[in-house]
């Protein structure tokens, strides 16, 4: 998914976003495969009002939730990764759908909003 992301960055004339926009997807894939229960998950990007939209989707009801991880924890980071990474770049992020879909929102550079 990583390698798809990325691709469709660049042939949007977003390379700039790419390193942030690819572990962000990575994130919530990985998050999405481990926490739902399912095999299925899909991926989309839109560009729509001065940002890019990446929405994942599983099918199933739970709401993601940012973990809880100690220190030595080897994961339980994905989330807040994501938020830290999304607010770098003036956007946000969020569940809808009883959590069926897990979504952010990148602030797009300002050249590419022109």
């Amino acid at each position: 998914m990583r390698r798809i992301a990325a691709a469709r960055l660049r042939h949007c004339g977003l390379e700039a976003l790419s390193d942030e926009v690819t572990l962000v997807v990575s994130e919530l894939v990985t998050n999405a495969l481990l926490h739902s229960g399912t095999a299925e998950v899909g991926v989309t990007m839109a560009i729509q009002d001065g940002f890019l939209t990446i929405t994942v989707t599983d099918g199933m009801s739970g709401a993601a939730v940012p973990g809880l991880a100690d220190g030595d924890a080897e994961s339980g980071r994905g989330l807040d990764i994501v938020e830290y990474v999304v607010k770098e770049h003036g956007g946000a992020w969020g569940t809808c759908e009883a959590g069926a879909e897990t979504w952010c929102r990148f602030a797009l550079p300002e050249e590419a909003s022109r």
